[in-house]
């Protein structure tokens, strides 16, 4: 009977951890590089089925949920700006992030294509 309950809590332990370890992982604060989508995207649908708008705060990203609301700071000024996913990509190994000009412009300068951010999810 001792064994049991003692198999039990060492279970219920090892199972909180790993569920602690899943959450702060992908909470984790990340760093790489945005770009911004082009005009010709406009009125075009996104992945979620959503009309793409340049001067609405939206990105893309390969892997995070639609409607998942991701805080970008730029890295060269500390400027932050909050996005909703809604499309994926960008299918570009050296980028995590393609935002939306409106989003691009209140952080960064359109002038250049890209931008060191850190990314990370907010409630």
């Amino acid at each position: 009977m001792m064994k049991r309950f003692i198999l039990v809590i060492i279970m219920m332990i090892s199972t909180l951890g790993v569920y602690s370890f899943k959450n702060n992982a992908t909470d984790a604060k990340k760093t790489s590089y945005a770009s911004y989508y082009h005009d010709k995207f406009n009125g075009r649908k996104t992945a979620s089925g959503e009309i793409f708008d340049n001067s609405k705060f939206t990105a893309a990203n390969r892997t995070l949920p639609f409607g998942t609301m991701v805080k970008v700071t730029n890295l060269k000024n500390g400027k932050e700006v909050i996005v909703k996913i809604n499309d994926r990509g960008p299918f570009h190994a050296s980028r995590a992030l393609d935002i939306s000009k409106a989003a691009f412009n209140e952080i960064g300068n359109t002038d250049h294509g890209t931008i060191p951010v850190e990314y990370e999810i907010v409630d």
